[in-house]
């Protein structure tokens, strides 16, 4: 089985991300400054009292680790420095309240976000009173004051996912979720953000393993799961 993981997980991938070859890609350039923001998917447990780049506890145990990792080896001679600023529970707002400190103070090149699932989750479970379309306007003004402040700043979009049937996330999730997922696909077209499709990525890969593999709860990814986030992120991004 880890054998047969190990050779698919690239075409996995591919598959997901192949009917989106047209959008544009990011090509890293020396001295690049990259941050990942979002909940607890890009938390991922890191320490928020370790606020330093490039940094093993400051970075987390997720996907954005992995794929600094692999930034870091990849683009040893440009000086990259990249930071994590994902809070677990957050949702669109919540990113606004912190905005100018765990972003617009670090000037990224590049930034990368995955929001939606808490502005889905708490509503669901009766903790927030958000609508689809307060996700959107509270992502879009927060894209606007980004780019504002940092008008040449590359944006990554990530789609917020599910995966059914695995503990918290059933069929009552949908077809009200989905909104979400189409909020943040039109917004990365929008502002000619590069998207990545995780939702598309994890179900190719449920076809490979079953679903509780990728995921413990249907929204937090495992270990193989951020590795394959890693791959996702990484095939936008060069």
């Amino acid at each position: 089985m880890g054998a047969t993981l190990a050779v698919n997980l690239p075409e996995i991938v591919k598959a997901a991300v192949k009917p989106l070859n047209s959008a544009p890609k990011i090509r890293i350039q020396q001295n690049d400054t990259i941050l990942f923001q979002g909940d607890s998917i890009t938390d991922a447990g890191r320490d928020k009292g370790n606020s330093a780049p490039n940094n093993i506890g400051a970075l987390g145990n997720g996907y954005a680790f992995l794929t600094t990792a692999n930034l870091l080896n990849t683009h040893a001679s440009k000086q990259l420095t990249i930071y994590n600023r994902g809070i677990s529970g957050n949702k669109v707002y919540q990113l606004a309240e912190r905005w100018e400190e765990d972003c617009i103070a670090l000037k990224p090149n590049v930034l990368s976000i995955l929001i939606g699932v808490n502005d889905y989750w708490h509503k669901f479970s009766g903790n927030y009173d958000g609508t689809i379309q307060v996700y959107r306007d509270d992502y879009r003004k927060l894209i606007d004051r980004t780019l504002a402040a940092l008008p040449g700043v590359k944006l990554v979009i990530g789609e917020p996912f599910a995966v059914n049937n695995v503990k918290a996330v059933t069929d009552a999730w949908y077809p009200d979720f989905n909104e979400y997922r189409t909020a943040a696909r039109e917004i990365a077209t929008e502002y000619g953000a590069v998207f990545i499709p995780y939702q598309r990525v994890f179900d190719e890969a449920s076809n490979v393993a079953a679903p509780s593999y990728w995921t413990g709860d249907g929204v937090h990814p495992s270990l193989a799961g951020a590795q394959l986030m890693a791959e996702a992120w990484l095939a936008v991004v060069k």
